[in-house]
């Protein structure tokens, strides 16, 4: 049997170089659909639809600790009249910033609400306990929101038990007269809201030009705003409905459902 006579150096070399080349033009290949994925993400997914200010005046901003040191002043000044300010994170986080930006609120003249990051991994009834002792004793216009999301959250968690935890919380907020909001995006809201929380005032994450099928108070339309006094990117918030309306929610009416009610009146919870 004859046999192939062995590569010369030369050809040794040509097919490294060749093996190189390919492995180049494959990195190459991948940089670019990475790229390209999350140029696309950023373009198509996470790009703010236009909110039209005549029908959405009431404009707001959620922040925590990320944000950095803030001039609220500034940003009210800026328009920003409404903040929700992150207070504590599943059963035993407190956000480092929550009072200085608390504080800096309330100079500002903003109506402030406080959020909490909703685990899925802690119970529900020491998250809210957590959430009450964070705020302590501090008026929240807005009340507190319960923030209900995926993302940053482990993988592998029964629904069931997420929805019954979220609600566990709730019923906790709502024994200690505090007005309840949940944020999610549309995912959070139609797997562990609709059906447990229905009738209560929603927050959405959306960023297409109808936030979600369903009624909303607020809409958080936008990652990465930009407003005078705060350095970076910001989320932007709406209201849903107009200055009246506004006035009537910060009354205690739960918006769209009823008229404002007698005064000192707490929200009452909805039937679930």
């Amino acid at each position: 049997m004859k046999t192939l006579p062995p590569l010369s150096s030369f050809s040794r070399v040509a097919v490294k170089v060749t093996d190189l080349r390919v492995c180049v033009a494959f990195l190459a290949v991948v940089v670019i659909l990475v790229y390209t994925s999350l140029w696309a993400y950023r373009q198509f997914m996470s790009s703010p639809p236009y909110v039209d200010p005549e029908r959405y005046p009431i404009r707001g901003i959620d922040v925590s600790a990320h944000n950095g040191m803030m001039n609220l002043d500034a940003a009210a000044a800026d328009g920003i009249e409404f903040i929700f300010i992150k207070a504590s994170e599943g059963d035993t986080f407190r956000d480092e910033n929550f009072r200085i930006n608390y504080n800096k609120a309330t100079h500002a003249g903003m109506k402030i609400g406080a959020y909490h990051f909703f685990r899925f991994d802690c119970d529900g009834v020491s998250q809210g306990m957590n959430l009450v002792k964070a705020i302590g004793n501090r008026h929240l216009d807005l009340g507190v929101a319960i923030d209900v999301e995926e993302s940053g959250n482990p993988a592998g968690v029964d629904s069931l038990q997420i929805a019954k935890s979220i609600q566990a919380m709730a019923d906790y907020l709502y024994l200690s007269g505090l007005r309840v909001t949940f944020y999610s995006n549309r995912t959070g809201y139609y797997e562990y809201l609709c059906e447990t929380m229905p009738g209560a005032s929603l927050w959405i994450c959306s960023f297409q030009p109808t936030p979600i099928n369903a009624e909303w108070t607020f809409w958080q339309f936008n990652h990465h705003g930009r407003v005078a006094g705060i350095r970076g990117d910001v989320d932007l918030n709406v209201f849903c409905g107009s200055r009246q309306e506004w006035q009537n929610y910060l009354n205690g009416s739960v918006w769209p459902y009823e008229t404002p009610p007698d005064s000192g009146r707490t929200p009452v919870a909805p039937h679930h």
